[in-house]
């Protein structure tokens, strides 16, 4: 027991890590503006700069884990965000807070695939909870420093020392997981095949499903944030958009927790995926037919039925991929989802500018969701073979 509560905490705790670094920019951006004189542009740049990294950097993780092991390439990975984190404080030009901002992502990037594997390795014989547990880590580590700006007033406002002090927690958590990772027989078993590859097997039908399931959700939140300001803009109701924004992104976590008492549940399962994309997809339509207390209220939804497919998606590699091809599987599904993101970012932004309204954008969000409804029927919901 004593084992399973670590690697609880640990699980936790690197999910946390995973977006600390990231979402401390958005509360300071402002004073990143006026200090360094960025254009609109040049804040577009810097806040799609993490997405890119995580796209480049899952393949390369992969390598990094057949050849290093998953703890190792999550403590390295926590290390060098953490530090870059600190380092993106130093910069007194725009260049330089980009080269920062790159290697922060890489190290977020090649930490992601490692916790799929980490799971499996650590709790064999509850991979949807673990999965469970790293993802309400990581939504929390979304909220705290966007809804509890605790850092900037310690710091004399200088949003500086605030991304060199949200870094902190990063380093320690790699010593802890490096201190503290349970390292029995059992879950040494679990580790890589060796001689297995770390290249994903593009033919694989496994592959694309998840990939694509989960660049779906990923679609229709990162693309929501984005376009939720301009549509209420546009509708004259700019008041509703803080609101909005955090019903969105606060959803998130009571369906976390929820999750956490009920994914053992409803694991090797598709309608619960199916039933939430097309809640999903009614929450798209809210938000774009209203511009009103009820955009809120479904921006809210869509951040719970959201947080729903995100875990099962994330908790399908360890679930249905063999032992020793989980890293190269998560990897793949890293990279596919990624990708498919900045697509329908750019291709929302076109339909913005080709319908000449905001409300336009949401047509390829909402189409990006549909396939949170068909993929999870093709899916053969039972593990691989090792």
């Amino acid at each position: 027991m004593r084992e399973f509560w670590v690697a609880v905490g640990l699980l936790w705790l690197a999910g946390v890590g995973l977006r600390l670094t990231i979402l401390a920019v958005p509360p300071v951006i402002a004073l990143i503006q006026a200090d360094l004189q960025l254009s609109g542009t040049e804040i577009g740049i810097l806040s799609g700069l993490p997405v890119i990294l995580f796209a480049m950097g899952a393949l390369p993780a992969s390598l990094l884990i057949a050849r290093f092991g998953a703890l190792a390439t999550l403590a390295t990975g926590l290390v060098v965000a953490g530090i870059a984190s600190g380092l993106r404080g130093a910069a007194f030009g725009v260049l330089a807070l980009y080269a920062a901002t790159v290697v922060m992502s890489s190290g977020i990037a090649v930490m992601q695939p490692a916790l799929p594997l980490l799971v499996r390795q650590w709790l064999p014989h509850r991979l949807t909870f673990g999965t469970a547990v790293f993802t309400n880590g990581l939504l929390v580590g979304e909220t705290l420093p966007v809804m509890i700006p605790l850092i900037l007033p310690l710091t004399g406002s200088s949003w500086r020392w605030g991304l060199a002090v949200w870094g902190l927690p990063l380093v320690l958590i790699a010593l802890l997981a490096v201190a503290f990772a349970p390292r029995s027989k059992a879950t040494a078993s679990a580790a890589p095949v060796a001689g297995l590859g770390w290249w994903p097997d593009w033919g694989d039908k496994l592959v694309w499903q998840i990939g694509i399931l989960f660049g779906s959700v990923n679609s229709t939140y990162f693309s929501t944030n984005a376009f939720l300001p301009g549509h209420l803009t546009a509708a004259g109701r700019a008041d509703l958009i803080g609101a909005a924004l955090t019903a969105l992104n606060f959803g998130q976590l009571p369906a976390s927790f929820a999750l956490l008492a009920l994914a053992g549940r409803l694991e090797r399962r598709a309608y619960p995926i199916i039933v939430s994309g097309t809640l999903i997809i009614a929450c798209l339509i809210g938000i774009v037919t209203t511009a009103s207390a009820w955009t809120v209220f479904f921006a809210f939804w869509l951040g719970f039925f959201g947080a729903v497919v995100f875990t099962f998606a994330l908790a399908l590699p360890p679930l249905l991929g063999a032992p020793g091809n989980l890293a190269r599987l998560s990897a793949a599904m890293f990279t596919i989802s990624y990708s498919e993101a900045l697509v329908i970012s750019v291709l929302s932004g076109a339909a913005w500018d080709l319908g000449g309204a905001a409300r336009f954008a949401f047509v390829p969000i909402v189409l990006a969701g549909l396939p949170i409804l068909l993929v999870p029927a093709t899916i053969r919901f039972r593990p691989a073979a090792a």
